[in-house]
């Protein structure tokens, strides 16, 4: 598989059908991606052509959250550097999908990762991919720092959904996803028993799955 810049599809209406929690939709987005696995003829062009709207979308996104200028040449170079990260080492990023979530918001993450990375690496210079000496060694230290990105994309895409969540559901994804709070600690502050956080915690993020995929998170 190479990985290819071009990617046509409109960052709007299909974005929100890639985001889509529709079983029918996931299970063909695991079709693709496996097909993908397997180097099977056409699947990668395919990956791009249903993806790339979306990931032209986060490049978009990220940057202007972050008061950042792209030309239309650094908004593809983006792209790419995204689909290259989605093959680098054989492909390790898309191996690691487990389904946890939809494969559009697993690639989001992914893509705001890159994004941030490479905006860090060249700040101060007005370009993507030439970065100053001095940052590129922040960017190199931050690249390194998985956890750190990690937070970033998470609190990005949880922040966006939890005023759409009762109270008690926002505290629980605010305690355990955003301060990383341990269920011990969760148990303490709210009274939950113990034993009910898991579950309550599992049905706050279906309910932040199905908003997503009605487009709240695209908004």
């Amino acid at each position: 598989m190479t990985a290819s810049p071009s990617h046509n599809a409109a960052a709007g209406p299909e974005h929100r059908a890639a985001a889509s929690a529709d079983p029918v939709v996931a299970a063909e987005d695991r079709r693709l991606l496996q097909d993908c696995l397997d180097a099977t003829a056409g699947a990668w062009d395919r990956f791009v052509e249903r993806f790339g709207g979306l990931l032209a979308h986060v490049v978009d996104r990220t940057s202007e959250q972050r008061r950042v200028t792209l030309s239309l040449a650094d908004r593809d170079d983006l792209v790419a550097e995204v689909l290259v990260e989605l093959l680098r080492n054989d492909a390790a990023a898309l191996r690691s999908f487990a389904g946890r979530s939809s494969l559009a918001s697993y690639l989001t993450v992914i893509a705001r990762r890159v994004v941030v990375r490479v905006l860090f690496r060249s700040a101060g210079n007005g370009r993507a991919g030439r970065p100053t000496a001095a940052s590129a060694d922040a960017a190199d230290r931050l690249a390194h720092d998985d956890d750190a990105q990690d937070r970033i994309a998470e609190r990005e895409e949880v922040e966006q959904l939890l005023g759409r969540l009762d109270d008690a559901e926002a505290l629980l994804v605010r305690l355990h996803h955003l301060e990383s709070r341990s269920y011990g600690e969760i148990s303490r502050i709210t009274g939950m028993p113990l034993g009910s956080i898991g579950p309550a915690l599992s049905r706050a993020r279906q309910k932040m799955k199905a908003l997503a995929g009605d487009g709240v998170a695209a908004s």
